[in-house]
């Protein structure tokens, strides 16, 4: 394949197939005085590479989110996966449902569930389930910080058989940088600490808006678990990634 077109398609490919969490493993922040009571955001992305190599990538996502007085309810689901010369090389699949309530004073509680699958962490699959207090510490127009801590509970079904049931516990932080009217710049943490491991979490992104429903978005994404089972090859995955991202 020659280099420009290699290169088109490296680029069609992120841009279709970027995975994001955030409004998962983070503090999003409170919605907009003006936010719609219903919204939401999808994305379906494919490719297919064919000739010295044979790969091809499906991803489908969606999330939904609603407003009923001082709540915010969120929904999101995805699943990707990845074949290289017919071996599949990523399998992920994701639910979660998260859950706010507005407080007096910019503070706010919250809870979650969230479910997930990755064929290649060591884990068959595992459910968490956390719920805490939160506090919007900036409120903008150009700085906003929220700041989330709470108790959870996960529970761990390993690939190699057995289980385990893990009380935990969570904090997390989401900053955002209005550089412009356009243009954004996160930072989201999150920890989550058990007394087996602590799988901690960074997202730094810029976002440009391109009108009201597209954008486009680079980010990297850190993931890190400090004792994963043995069966992973690594204890830190790291993404980075271009995005085409679709809004009503």
């Amino acid at each position: 394949m020659p280099l420009l077109r290699y290169r088109w398609w490296l680029l069609a490919t992120c841009l279709l197939t970027t995975p994001t969490f955030a409004d998962l493993f983070y503090a999003p922040p409170a919605p907009e005085e003006n936010a719609p009571n219903f919204s939401g955001s999808a994305e379906l992305g494919y490719t297919r590479l064919t000739g010295n190599t044979n790969t091809q990538t499906l991803l489908a996502k969606g999330r939904l989110t609603w407003l009923t007085g001082r709540f915010t309810h969120t929904f999101r689901a995805e699943t990707r996966s990845v074949q290289d010369n017919d071996s599949t090389t990523s399998e992920q699949y994701l639910a979660a449902a998260r859950e706010r309530y507005e407080l007096a004073d910019d503070n706010y509680l919250f809870g979650f569930g969230r479910w997930e699958r990755d064929r290649f962490s060591g884990y068959d699959w595992q459910f968490t389930t956390i719920g805490g207090y939160g506090r919007q510490l900036l409120t903008g127009p150009t700085h906003v910080l929220s700041a989330e801590v709470g108790p959870g509970y996960r529970h761990d079904e390993y690939a190699a058989g057995g289980s385990d049931d893990l009380p935990l516990g969570y904090t997390a932080l989401d900053y955002t940088f209005n550089i412009s009217d356009d243009i954004s710049f996160d930072q989201e943490l999150s920890a989550e600490a058990t007394h087996i491991n602590v799988t901690t979490r960074s997202l730094s992104s810029i976002t440009s808006q391109f009108n009201s429903h597209l954008a486009m978005r680079v980010s990297y994404d850190i993931k890190s678990n400090t004792h994963p089972p043995p069966e992973t090859d690594a204890r830190t995955d790291t993404t980075t990634s271009v995005s085409l991202l679709y809004s009503w």
